[in-house]
């Protein structure tokens, strides 16, 4: 399953959080494999698309990151997944 991970960073964190990721280089655990990351340009937020099967990992993730900085994670659908449920939607209209 993938997942969309957002974060922002207040300013009061934002030392920490970036050594907190020079230390870890924001390694998610064993059973979360890491598709991309991009981080906002000037800006303190960011995103990264995630793949796991299991939330539980997702959560550890989040934990060791969300005493720092705000983050929000959603489960995603490629386009070819959202693809038929768009097309099913629209055709019950």
């Amino acid at each position: 399953m993938l997942f969309m991970v957002s974060w922002t960073i207040s300013p009061q964190n934002r030392n920490s959080v970036i050594q907190r990721f020079l230390e870890t280089k924001g390694a998610p655990p064993e059973g979360v494999k890491m598709l991309g990351r991009w981080h906002a340009v000037g800006g303190s937020s960011g995103f990264g698309i995630a793949e796991s099967d299991d939330v539980v990992q997702i959560q550890k993730w989040v934990l060791q990151w969300n005493d720092l900085m705000h983050m929000e994670v959603h489960a995603a659908l490629t386009d070819e997944q959202a693809a038929p449920l768009l097309a099913a939607a629209v055709a019950k209209q």
